[in-house]
């Protein structure tokens, strides 16, 4: 019996894994699962009926008081406002018709594209979907290689969750009791780093075997009929510069120009972003109040979505604390004898490994917490301060989470993809597609990893 009371806080994971299979929402597995064991506890004696109410003080303090996430909302609805009034869609018909001459440049296109729409909005279930309806269509068309055309998709789609300004740094700021600025500040090199990385992989490819990704004919049409099939009238690039890609790079440069100059902090930014996408939607007469109540709603009901799952994660590590769960894996770390780099690398392999099987928001709410204590107290040499190694921690988990998209079984972006791919598309093909974008992004975890410097020389100039 004291056994099963000392790892008891363990055996929260599994039956969590259980019933996530089951299908069931996932705020309600977490926030069920943390009040089961909090029952368990007071059967064993070792959990207090009292704490309950504290979980509940621990929601309203923690989630619904919390002004920062308020950022979380005002980023959602500015991409789903750049997706609903078809800025998204302009941009990658420019962007095809700017590269339709170099080798894999649609691939190029949908890379490129998903860099841009990254640092405007994180959302990744909306940015996925949205390229594959547009470009899978025509990229199949070219007779591009089904496994090169929607793994190029779908990892292009995850760069938002990395890339500022992102939903999931916000969330970690907050967690780490870390400014959501640094972490911005800090995860721009990176993720223009990895997108550096596909760019580069895709050219090699396209040049090493063309016949994955054939010229783009100037006789068929650049998108899908459902989004404006035909060319533009104009291809002229300094008209498709000014008309098409200017407008979101200036969206861009008023949500993270103004945090990085310090005019304005996450929070602030997300309501000039989501405000300025709205004018842009005006000002292309691509807005009227019908589209603007289905924009609102479906942004209630993402947001509603991710605050569900604050909830659910607050009870289920507030359970998993009180029953000791935080000092058996701190004390289980520190017994091993290893040096701090080997402690990173079995940190990050499992974080890496509950990615097959957990999203990103469960692995951050609940094992975040308990990871952050553990590297800030190594020491990693007199290269990297004690005051940088929780921010480097940070982003060295949220290139590892990116990965989560996209590993089987359970990686969104796999589904995403495949839910808005034709049915000549196997979720084989999407498989086979995302195994070298994996590898790439592993790459960049290993590159910050052993060079810190690339995602604190930016935050170290800028916030000195």
């Amino acid at each position: 019996m004291a056994e099963l009371i000392e790892f008891l806080p363990l055996l929260m994971f599994p039956v969590l894994g259980l019933f996530l299979f089951s299908g069931y929402p996932v705020a309600f597995v977490l926030g069920g699962t943390g009040l089961l064991f909090g029952l368990i506890g007071m059967s064993l004696n070792v959990y207090n009926f009292k704490e309950f109410f504290l979980i509940i003080s621990r929601i309203y303090g923690g989630v619904v008081e919390n002004l920062v996430l308020i950022a979380v909302p005002m980023f959602i609805f500015m991409g789903i406002i750049l997706e609903r009034s078809g800025i998204a869609r302009d941009l990658l018909q420019s962007l095809q018709i700017l590269t339709r001459r170099i080798p894999g440049g649609l691939a190029l296109s949908v890379t490129l594209l998903g860099t841009i729409m990254a640092a405007t909005t994180g959302i990744i279930g909306a940015s996925v979907v949205m390229i594959t309806l547009m470009a899978l269509p025509i990229m199949l068309e070219q007779e591009y290689d089904k496994a090169f055309a929607t793994g190029t998709i779908a990892a292009s789609g995850t760069l938002g969750i990395l890339i500022p300004p992102s939903i999931m740094l916000v969330i970690m700021g907050e967690l780490l009791a870390t400014s959501a600025g640094t972490l911005f500040v800090s995860a721009l090199v990176p993720g223009l780093m990895l997108a550096l990385l596909y760019v580069i992989f895709i050219l090699i490819k396209s040049w090493l075997n063309p016949e994955i990704a054939p010229s783009v004919s100037t006789q068929k049409p650049l998108l899908d009929d459902r989004f404006g099939g035909s060319p533009l009238p104009d291809a002229n690039p300094v008209a498709l510069l000014l008309k098409r890609i200017l407008p979101p790079l200036t969206l861009i440069f008023l949500v993270l120009g103004s945090i990085f100059a310090g005019f304005a902090t996450p929070t602030e930014a997300a309501g000039v972003g989501a405000f300025a996408a709205l004018i842009l939607a005006l000002i292309k007469n691509r807005l009227n109040f019908s589209g603007l109540g289905k924009m609102c709603e479906e942004t209630a009901s993402t947001t509603g979505m991710v605050f569900g799952v604050f909830i659910g994660a607050t009870a289920f590590s507030y359970v998993f604390r009180s029953l000791g769960g935080d000092d058996l894996i701190i004390h289980f770390i520190q017994s091993i004898a290893a040096g701090p780099w080997i402690i990173l690398g079995g940190l990050m392999l499992m974080i890496f490994l509950l990615g097959f099987f957990f999203d990103w928001i469960e692995i951050t709410l609940i094992i975040l917490p308990v990871f952050a204590p553990i590297v800030s107290a190594l020491d990693f040499g007199p290269h990297l301060a004690s005051s940088d190694i929780i921010v480097w921690f940070a982003i060295l988990t949220a290139i590892n989470l990116q990965t989560s998209f996209l590993t089987p079984p359970f990686g969104f972006a796999l589904f995403f993809t495949k839910g808005a791919a034709p049915d000549s598309v196997s979720i084989r093909d999407i498989y086979r597609g995302v195994v070298p974008f994996v590898l790439l992004q592993l790459m960049g975890l290993l590159l910050v990893m052993l060079f810190p410097q690339i995602a604190l020389w930016l935050p170290q100039l800028l916030l000195k």
